[in-house]
């Protein structure tokens, strides 16, 4: 195959990736417009971005299909556990299931135990339930179930990667050891070595390895139709930004806490005021971190749903000549911010953690 090909396979493989996604979206939200349902441009955005107890792909209703997801739930009287598929598809508290003697619903996505005696849930005037109440929820949720994938992936990946490399050691690696050898070569020498120094950098890279895969893997899949908006999940970005935390916090040396809660150098009676700025400084920098890269994952997802929305909410042809081709270049314009984002969470905490063992003269 030539090289002319093989970038022409490329590019229309990366196109087929784009469109599809939203092919898939404009005939659920077509079915529904035919089923004379109204349009709710912000209900529609949040379903698409948020969590959800199974894993809805395509279609609508009982015409839909949705991988049912375990629903874990610890009450007063104990464990209870049961499929997201009891709830037959409804999210408005309408179908009660019933389950060891407790009655639950599913709320927008929340589960909520009946009390004592209540046939259904009640709301008041700003329609919060009044009586229901929440559970422990621990259910593997459609974001729990797309990460146990990620990692699956990912140990997959690495496991044939180093099989093929000790099976072809003395050869030079090709294809997807070709990738993934380049992939991790780039982690090394262009992030873990220049922001934390060749003396320390391998104790830290399997964190940056994994943090890199782990991110650039969900935001690829997030592209997805269907898929989950792990990333774009702020529990999973606060969880990322705490692991970063926590090795600057365990591997700071004596220089770093020396610099940030009393900077030699300088009048003491600055030193105070400084100490609270760095000491700020500490958290608030993969608090940065956390944001940064969920704001900019749930961002594109929010402009490409609204690009496509606007059809249905102007439900005019005219627009989707224009709404279309711009939801498709946003969509292409991913799959860059995808790896994007990853170089730079990862990067970023390299350059802190770098920052925290770093060995300064002294003179």
């Amino acid at each position: 195959m030539t090289a002319h090909k093989s970038l022409v396979i490329r590019v229309y493989f990366t196109l087929a990736l784009a469109v599809f996604p939203l092919l898939t979206f404009a005939q659920e939200h077509s079915e529904a417009e035919n089923a004379e349902e109204e349009f709710n441009a912000t209900d529609m955005i949040m379903h698409h971005i948020g969590d959800s107890h199974g894993w809805h792909f395509f279609g609508e209703g009982d015409n839909s299909f949705t991988l049912p997801l375990p629903v874990i739930l610890y009450t007063d009287n104990g464990l209870v556990t049961f499929m997201s598929s009891e709830f037959h598809h409804d999210t408005e508290g309408h179908h009660v299931v019933e389950k060891d003697g407790m009655r639950f619903v599913n709320l927008h996505e929340d589960i909520y135990r009946l009390d004592a005696g209540a046939e259904s849930v009640e709301f008041d005037a700003e329609h919060h339930p009044v009586n229901a109440s929440k559970p422990w929820d621990l259910s593997i949720t459609k974001n729990v179930a797309a990460m146990f994938l990620t990692v699956i992936l990912m140990v997959l990946f690495f496991v044939i990667g180093l099989a093929r490399h000790h099976k072809k050691s003395e050869k030079a690696p090709k294809g997807f050891n070709n990738v993934l050898e380049t992939l991790v070569l780039f982690v090394r020498d262009e992030i873990a070595i220049p922001q934390i120094g060749e003396k320390k950098y391998m104790k830290f890279m399997p964190f940056l390895l994994t943090v890199f895969f782990f991110i650039w893997i969900t935001n690829l899949m997030g592209l997805l139709p269907g898929a989950a908006n792990v990333t774009g999940n702020i529990a999973v970005t606060v969880s990322l930004g705490l692991f970063t935390l926590a090795l600057i916090l365990i591997n700071g040396n004596k220089d770093y806490w020396k610099h940030t809660l009393w900077m030699p150098g300088i009048p003491t009676w600055v030193k105070p005021i400084l100490a609270i700025v760095e000491g700020a400084g500490v958290f608030i920098k993969p608090i940065a971190l956390m944001i940064r890269l969920f704001a900019n994952i749930t961002a594109g997802h929010i402009i490409i749903l609204s690009l496509i929305g606007l059809i249905f909410i102007l439900e005019s042809a005219g627009v989707a000549g224009i709404s279309v081709p711009f939801a498709l270049f946003i969509t292409v314009l991913e799959l860059l911010v995808a790896f994007l984002q990853a170089f730079i969470f990862t990067i970023l905490s390299a350059l802190f953690i770098g920052m925290a063992v770093e060995e300064h003269e002294h003179h």
